[in-house]
């Protein structure tokens, strides 16, 4: 094996896969969602901060084990840590769903727009609005700034 083959095949080896990313990406948007810091999560698992942002960026692997722990932390199904895993990874497995009698997914956006930090902002104010009809009304409000269709 060439020199050059070796510093390639170590790169490789040492680049995160992209569904530790993806699995990642989603453990932070559920963070982010619930209002949770990295260490508290990490304090609600026994893991430091930087272990959680290891994680989150898919550097580190997540374990079956420590998948079902971050479940049980953040209140989802294990499955939704692989919602919207892209086609090429695997994600769209609808036929094999189907045929094994499970429902089919939710169609996924196909834009960012869910995952962006000004969304996620903006949906945990809304719902920190302890009075539901003046939640109404900023929802109203909402819509009527937005381009009729």
């Amino acid at each position: 094996m060439a020199s050059d083959d070796i510093v390639e095949s170590t790169a490789r080896e040492h680049r995160p896969s992209p569904i530790d990313v993806h699995v990642g990406s989603r453990v932070r948007l559920r963070r982010t969602l619930l209002g949770m810091s990295q260490e508290k999560l990490g304090e609600a698992l026994g893991l430091t901060f930087q272990q959680v942002q290891k994680y989150e960026r898919g550097v580190n692997r997540i374990g079956a084990s420590r998948l079902f722990d971050l479940a049980r932390v953040l209140d989802v199904p294990i499955g939704f840590f692989f919602d919207d895993l892209p086609d090429a990874m695997g994600g769209n497995m609808s036929g094999a769903r189907r045929a094994l009698g499970f429902a089919d997914s939710q169609d996924s956006f196909e834009d960012d727009t869910l995952h962006r930090r000004e969304t996620l902002e903006l949906v945990r104010a809304y719902y920190r609005i302890t009075d539901s009809s003046v939640r109404k009304r900023v929802f109203e409000l909402i819509k009527s700034l937005t381009p009729t269709d």
